[in-house]
């Protein structure tokens, strides 16, 4: 058999295929969709809350509003209810200059703060590039306002030593930025990833399930109903689902060690997200078969930029923000989120999930229901026998 006879068999052809195809869609879905970064971060939306009553606070918050690279900045909004936006990830960062800021300031008895409030239970480059843009305003201020204590200061050259002490330590402490972080996420990226890799992994578990036990019920038409093989198919996916997902939680506390009040709930949702994403990937399997999964695989590369781990649905190009409600990953990423780190309820989010799950199924019952050729079920061993007695009778 010659090389170019066995390119052209069938895997030969299949494998060529595959890997010119996973090429094309990988790189064709990540870099677009990594472009949102940093070029979208002017998408985030943030919260300015002046409450003092002096020129300082309303020259700053002017100032900020005009420098900073957000275009959508709130100033109609409590300090109280911007907290609670932050924490529900719907800002992405709260400044707050309180109210005696400007009496502080023109007292000198104590240090002049703003509060910059970040939420790190959400997509890392959130987090990231709001400390990066706090850190650089914290910068600025700290300069703006040392160089207006110093004018004072300048004006007596000829002071005693002691004196001279305070005056260094007033003007370097005339602004001091107070930034606090809500849902702190423990040191290392692999607590920060703990969410998307819990979902990934019950993801790509169930797209595999999926066509494996598509196949079983494919091959098993004509030995029972296609009602009672389809209740099979999702029988089986249940009994994976909470093998594998207490198997998959197990390793996650091995290695990063979450509270031990949280284990079942992460196992239920792992379950929940298992089910949900294999009724989900399942669809294509079930309309086109073996075919169905090169085109889950797209599908499934997309998700991982549209799972909100990495980026918000502010700052993704349209395709992927669109694809973001309607896929489990994004629910289940940021329900663990909220499980794990955050002080919200993930209730909302599984919800959800389990929407998308219930519409999944309700599409592949309908396929298999009016798409799938019914085939005669097979007669049994024993009803061969008894027709033949019969005949021979």
């Amino acid at each position: 058999m010659k090389f170019t006879a066995f390119l052209k068999t069938r895997g030969a052809t299949a494998a060529i295929f595959m890997g010119i195809f996973y090429a094309v869609a990988m790189l064709g879905i990540f870099l677009p969709g990594y472009t949102a970064i940093p070029g979208n971060v002017d998408k985030l939306p943030i919260a300015i809350i002046n409450d003092d009553a002096g020129k300082n606070g309303a020259m700053i918050a002017e100032n900020l509003q005009e420098n900073l690279p957000f275009k959508e900045i709130k100033t109609d909004i409590t300090n109280k209810q911007a907290l609670k936006d932050l924490e529900h990830n719907d800002l992405a960062l709260v400044v707050h200059i309180p109210k005696t800021f400007s009496e502080n300031m023109q007292k000198g008895e104590a240090s002049s703060s703003i509060d910059f409030t970040i939420n790190e239970a959400g997509a890392t480059v959130v987090s990231s590039t709001m400390n990066a843009i706090v850190t650089e305003i914290n910068s600025q201020l700290r300069t703006q306002f040392s160089q207006q204590t110093a004018q004072g200061v300048l004006m007596n050259f000829n002071v005693p030593e002691k004196q001279a002490a305070e005056l260094a330590e007033k003007i370097e402490k005339s602004y001091v930025g107070n930034v606090v972080t809500i849902n702190e996420i423990p040191d290392g990226m692999n607590h920060n990833m703990l969410p998307m890799f819990l979902t990934m992994a019950g993801y790509v578990g169930a797209m595999i399930g999926a066509m494996q036990l598509v196949g079983a019920f494919r091959a098993s038409r004509g030995k029972a109903s296609k009602t009672r093989l389809f209740t099979y198919v999702q029988m089986a996916a249940l009994l994976i689902a909470v093998v594998s997902s207490i198997i998959a939680v197990g390793v996650a506390y091995l290695i990063d060690t979450p509270s031990g009040d949280l284990f079942f709930g992460i196992v239920g949702q792992q379950i929940l997200n298992y089910m949900v994403c294999f009724n989900f990937t399942a669809i294509l399997i079930f309309l086109f078969g073996e075919g169905g999964m090169i085109l889950n695989l797209p599908i499934l590369l997309m998700q991982t930029i549209a799972n909100g781990a990495t980026i918000t649905r502010d700052m993704m190009h349209l395709p992927y923000e669109w694809m973001s409600h309607i896929s489990p990953m994004y629910y289940s990423v940021q329900a663990y989120f909220a499980n794990l780190f955050g002080s919200i309820s993930p209730s909302p989010y599984i919800w959800s999930m389990a929407a998308v799950g219930a519409v999944a199924m309700l599409i592949n019952m309908a396929i298999v229901a009016f798409l799938q050729k019914p085939m005669p079920e097979q007669v049994s061993e024993t009803e061969v026998e008894k027709k033949a007695a019969e005949i021979t009778a």
